[in-house]
């Protein structure tokens, strides 16, 4: 997978942050142990994580 960036996460909207936030869930999941890939799909999610928490939650 590749690494989202945090420009990357601001500019998609929540809907696609949860799509990528589970395609990189998956990628960690399959990846290696100690891998390059696992590494950044982690990260990934990170910023995911994090982009999703400066939001307001919809109702």
């Amino acid at each position: 997978m590749k690494l989202v960036t945090r420009f990357e996460a601001a500019s998609r909207s929540t809907t696609e942050l949860h799509c990528l936030l589970a395609e990189a869930f998956n990628a960690f999941c399959t990846a290696p142990r100690s891998s390059a890939e696992r590494y950044d799909a982690l990260q990934s999610m990170r910023t995911i994580e994090d982009e999703l928490a400066t939001r307001s939650p919809g109702f």
